[in-house]
């Protein structure tokens, strides 16, 4: 037996003879076309049944996944109509004379450097979104049909060097048993529709396409994040009993979906979601998810050609206020610049963009264009438990003026006779120390704390995650950030209905989610897919065992004598991560 370690992109335990999906490799030609006009003529035509192909391909994920999965692929139709994309691609062909399939390889890979070069790994992601519509054009300009997975005999286990999140959407879901690929991340779409058909996936395998053969038994082992291939008897009969015990497990926590996440000795927490879109709240219910944490309302301006006006702002807000009537919906004031930024709102390039012009800081410049959205927002609080949410708060002063605005737009509503909730939640994001360190003084202008972790961690401890020298610092098990969590979570005490959260990656890890318990987080923000898991330990441990875990964990030296106490501790309580 062969066994390949990688990256668990969904868990499971998956058995069954190998498909090696190999793509037909196409020849772009470089050099320069005799005829412009023909050229055009060529792209129009693949733009045109690419539209066609990627509307037929989201009705058929909306059937079968839902309307988050669905989603994926009307932003993949908005690349097509965004004027950057085509025009681009028009111009390298009418002023360069470059081939149709030249052209849009050019664009192509500008888009995804743009989107490539980000910090956050959820618009990171979003690059390989522009690689499969720009290799769909290709393919459409020059002919090539590629292989189809949409019409299995038996069940298989695909093995590519990489899967896009078309080819995931049309696999013949009760044919895929599972796959495995060369690359991938756990952020990118092909492994969150991997989870979203709940087929266990492993990735990052860097060269599984050359180890596996047709016709081989493979087994994909989603909980370890590896790949066997050729188990003998005894190897196989034992993944067998953990692919058992794993269902067994899900059974478990499907039986949690409408259950209270409180402690064996009755202390609740609320358990949300995180989303980007309005689609993804599905998953989120589905999940058993009481809200929404943190909606990244970025999306909505990244997925437009033009700035959204207030009336498209409106109905996306509203549309998640009414999925959770009762749940809190907390929608974050956009968070644009660093490493995201739109073609229509230019920005002046900056030495150190994380610690210049963004979020909050952004919206103080643009001050019109933040009232747009805070009008929005207003608007659609009747319709649901709304919460606004500033992020990149460094002080009080910021909160205030950013309140002011909030107020100018609640006046204006007021004289035109528009209903809002008039006592709507206002909260911060804490992601920068020196909010964390003040949060005693910031508490006092606000209704609830979210801890982002992602860049608290990224700067209290000077380390750029993205950067492979030094991306072994990233640590948000560190002592320095929990004492600061401790800090956060300490200000809210004695203070009626006010609440800290938190809507960062650290809130979904199993390990993470029991300290945090102990340290007085009350609501943790996650992706939909982790909440039954979480809810299960919450609900498998006493509130007092984590408060203790966490005063110990306080006064540890290092993240990683932190992890090894929690195992420790867990494992002499019995309680299974």
């Amino acid at each position: 037996m062969i066994i390949k370690e990688g990256i668990i992109a969904s868990p499971g335990i998956a058995v069954a003879k190998a498909i090696v999906y190999e793509k037909i490799i196409v020849d772009i030609r470089k050099g320069h076309a005799p005829d412009a006009q023909l050229e055009i003529e060529k792209l129009q035509s693949a733009l045109k049944a690419s539209a066609i192909q990627l509307m037929s391909i989201k009705d058929k994920a909306v059937a079968e996944l839902g309307q988050e999965e669905g989603a994926i692929f009307e932003a993949h139709a908005m690349v097509l109509e965004d004027p950057e994309f085509t025009e681009g691609i028009e111009t390298e062909i009418t002023e360069n004379g470059y081939f149709a399939e030249y052209a849009t390889e050019l664009i192509t890979n500008r888009f995804y450097d743009i989107f490539d070069a980000m910090d956050d790994p959820y618009f990171r992601a979003r690059a390989a979104d522009i690689k499969d519509v720009g290799t769909r054009v290709i393919n459409n300009i020059l002919g090539v049909s590629q292989a189809d997975l949409s019409k299995l005999k038996d069940d298989a286990i695909i093995i590519a060097d990489d899967l896009t999140p078309s080819d995931t959407a049309q696999m013949d879901k009760d044919k895929v048993a599972g796959f495995a690929t060369n690359i991938g991340s756990r952020t990118s779409h092909t492994a969150i529709m991997a989870r979203s058909l709940e087929i266990p996936a492993v990735l990052g395998l860097c060269d599984i396409t050359k180890t596996v053969k047709n016709g081989d038994l493979v087994v994909v082992d989603g909980i370890d994040g590896s790949v066997a291939i050729n188990p003998d008897e005894k190897e196989l009969k034992s993944y067998l009993e953990k692919q058992q015990k794993y269902n067994d497990y899900l059974e478990e926590l499907s039986a949690l979906k409408d259950q209270e996440a409180v402690t064996l000795d009755g202390h609740k927490v609320e358990l949300v979601g995180n989303i980007g879109e309005p689609g993804d709240v599905t998953g989120v219910i589905k999940n058993g998810g009481q809200g929404v944490g943190l909606y990244r309302t970025e999306f909505l301006y990244m997925n437009s050609e033009t700035m959204p006006g207030e009336e498209k702002q409106f109905a996306a807000y509203r549309s998640v206020l009414e999925a959770f009537p009762n749940g809190p919906v907390i929608i974050r004031t956009l968070d644009i610049g660093g490493d995201k930024k739109l073609p229509y709102l230019p920005l002046e390039e900056e030495l150190n963009p994380f610690l210049g012009l963004r979020a909050v800081r952004l919206c103080f410049r643009e001050v019109e264009m933040f009232k747009v959205q805070l009008r929005a927002i207003l608007r659609a609080s009747v319709y649901g438990n709304a919460h606004i949410m500033f992020p990149m708060i460094s002080s009080v002063t910021e909160v205030r003026q950013a309140k002011n605005i909030l107020k100018e737009c609640m006046d204006e509503l007021s004289q035109a006779n528009i209903a809002y909730d008039k006592d709507v939640k206002v909260g911060v994001m804490i992601e920068i120390p020196s909010a964390a360190m003040t949060a005693d003084i910031i508490a006092k202008e606000v209704d609830f704390f979210s801890i982002g972790t992602n860049d608290l961690c990224q700067y209290t401890l000077a380390v750029d995650r993205m950067n492979q020298d030094v991306s072994y610092l990233y640590d948000p098990f560190n002592p320095a950030i929990l004492r600061l969590i401790k800090q956060v979570t300490a200000a809210t005490n004695g203070q009626p209905q006010f609440f800290a959260g938190m809507c960062g990656e650290m809130a979904g890890d199993p390990l993470a989610a029991m300290l945090l318990l102990g340290l007085g987080l009350y609501e943790f923000s996650m992706s939909a897919l982790s909440i039954p898991r979480i809810k299960k330990l919450i609900r498998s441990i006493r509130f007092e065992d984590a408060k203790k875990m966490a005063d110990t964990a306080l006064n540890l030296e290092s993240g990683e004598a932190v992890q090894e106490y929690i195992k420790d501790t867990l494992e002499k309580l019995k309680i299974t991560i």
